[in-house]
């Protein structure tokens, strides 16, 4: 399958993320901002980085790229897309999902190991996964501390839309070990669908041993399984 991966000025895991679909058997294919083509593209992945600087705020430019539109309209049709990190505040952005973005709680940059529990299984990247299950993906960002209003999250809870939670490393609740002091320990969300997923850990960082964990690379082979069972979440060419 094609991984499209989406490539704003200031992006920089764009070549960790095609690493680690390659090291799951599949095809990475860039997408520049200023175009509007997905290639054909399976599932489109918007990595992390500081997308035109993160001025104003972490993705509010990139919302505007004209490649942009092409991704809202793919996520319409149901076709896949997953924002890692700044890619995460794209799609808050943009308004593929809710809530925000903010700085951390610690006011500092925060680059390290970090466990989630998985929270639910109704959507293609977590399929398969089993609920509740620990896994080990490492953050990197300044910006990172979810927010939204108590009925936005009272929804996202109702509705199984919480992907990923903030955990310590034997699963019980973060307190002080949360990265970044997200309300309710949110590390990831989906869009009603489930076929949009925003998360601020990186899984490309956690793709093979080497790296201190390859869980990150279940979430790669979750989606090309989706796509090669023919899900209605693969959606047709741009």
């Amino acid at each position: 399958m094609r991984f499209g991966i989406t490539v704003f000025p200031g992006t920089w895991s764009d070549r960790d993320c095609a690493h680690a679909v390659e090291l799951a058997g599949h095809q990475a294919v860039m997408l520049w901002h200023k175009d509007a083509d997905l290639r054909g593209a399976d599932c489109v992945i918007l990595p992390g980085g500081f997308a035109y600087g993160d001025y104003l705020r972490a993705g509010a430019v990139a919302r505007f790229a004209p490649l942009m539109e092409s991704v809202v309209a793919f996520a319409d049709r149901g076709g896949l897309v997953w924002g890692i990190c700044n890619g995460f505040q794209i799609l808050c952005e943009a308004h593929l999902l809710p809530g925000a973005l903010t700085r951390n709680g610690s006011l500092q940059f925060r680059c390290e190991p970090s466990w989630l529990r998985v929270e639910t299984q109704s959507s293609p990247f977590t399929a398969g996964i089993a609920s509740e299950e620990v896994l080990q993906i490492p953050v990197s960002h300044g910006e990172g501390r979810y927010v939204a209003g108590e009925g936005t999250l009272d929804g996202l809870e109702r509705d199984e839309r919480v992907a990923f939670r903030y955990v310590a490393k034997d699963g019980s609740p973060a307190g002080a070990s949360s990265p970044n002091g997200s309300m309710r320990d949110i590390a990831g969300i989906v869009n009603p669908a489930g076929n949009v997923l925003g998360m601020m850990p990186h899984p490309e960082r956690a793709c093979e041993p080497l790296l201190g964990s390859d869980d990150g690379m279940r979430l790669f082979l979750n989606v090309a399984r989706a796509v090669s069972r023919g899900a209605a979440f693969a959606a047709p060419a741009s």
